[in-house]
């Protein structure tokens, strides 16, 4: 994948982002734990003819932590502008999701379609769950880089195990039923998965972010909207598609029966990826 990545300051804030393939501007906010170098569902949007634009969102590799979401909104903007782009496909994954549709919110004029994917749309983790607790413990600066080295390491001289390990924190189901929607493709995409991940600063900002009410964002935005999602999602629970679909005027939820919350592994990504194309072109 011939990727370009830059930075570009603005103001006192400093902007990575990358650039892949060719043709109609996709502006792509990746979830948590990743960055402007992510890969899942790119190679289909390339070859079906589109260039997807992937700022490393605030806190996340080189981009500057900038804490308040509209703030980091405004930056975005300023890189379309920068890049002479007047309007994009906007995809929000998983904790990118409050990103993508308050971007949306705030710049109807420049937004062609919204694609939320497996997103948070709501209140997410509260102060008081374990999982934010630890998230906080494990994922925090000073702490983050050696959590992933160590996981990254397992996963290399233990994929198959580490995947079985690590399968219920992204999946409802159980490990025969996962394991029927999985193909042979899926322990080694999560192995790479793995290996590119970090969390900066950036998780600890989703923390807080994801947090807080959407709803009069959601209710605000006018682009047609996809709301993808699997219905045994644990990481992000399918109350957030539902969520969405509710509140956004123009939208319709895709919800397959995939086998958790990485919908781009297992025997349905093909299903989704043919659905995310024609939602595309319907909307260029």
């Amino acid at each position: 994948m011939n990727r370009q990545v830059s930075t570009i300051h603005l103001g006192e804030y400093v902007l990575e982002y990358s650039i892949v393939g060719e043709g109609p501007p996709l502006l792509l906010f990746h979830g948590g734990h990743s960055n402007c170098y992510e890969e899942f569902g790119y190679q289909n949007l390339i070859t079906s003819g589109y260039s997807v634009i992937t700022p490393s969102r605030a806190g996340y590799s080189q981009t500057s932590p900038v804490p308040e979401l509209q703030q980091a909104c405004d930056l975005y903007m300023a890189l379309l502008d920068h890049l002479h782009i007047t309007k994009v496909h906007v995809i929000a994954v998983s904790a990118g999701g409050p990103t993508g549709i308050l971007f949306c919110a705030q710049f109807p004029t420049r937004v062609a379609s919204l694609t939320l994917q497996c997103a948070i749309t709501k209140p997410w983790l509260s102060s008081s769950d374990t999982a934010y607790r630890i998230g906080r413990l494990i994922f925090k600066p000073g702490v983050e880089k050696g959590t992933w080295l160590i996981l990254a390491r397992m996963n290399n001289l233990l994929p198959r195990l580490t995947f079985r390990m690590l399968l219920s924190s992204f999946s409802t189901l159980t490990q025969a039923e996962a394991y029927a929607r999985l193909d042979n493709l899926a322990v080694e995409l999560f192995r790479k998965m793995n290996n590119r991940q970090r969390s900066y600063k950036g998780f600890l900002i989703d923390l807080e972010q994801t947090q807080k009410d959407y709803t009069r964002e959601l209710r605000s935005i006018k682009a047609h909207t996809l709301i993808m999602h699997s219905k045994n999602d644990r990481s992000v629970a399918p109350s957030h598609a539902e969520y969405a679909e509710a509140h956004i005027v123009h939208s319709e939820a895709f919800i397959l029966d995939a086998w958790g919350h990485l919908i781009w592994i297992g025997k349905h990504a093909a299903e989704f990826d043919r659905k995310q194309i024609a939602f595309l072109a319907e909307n260029k």
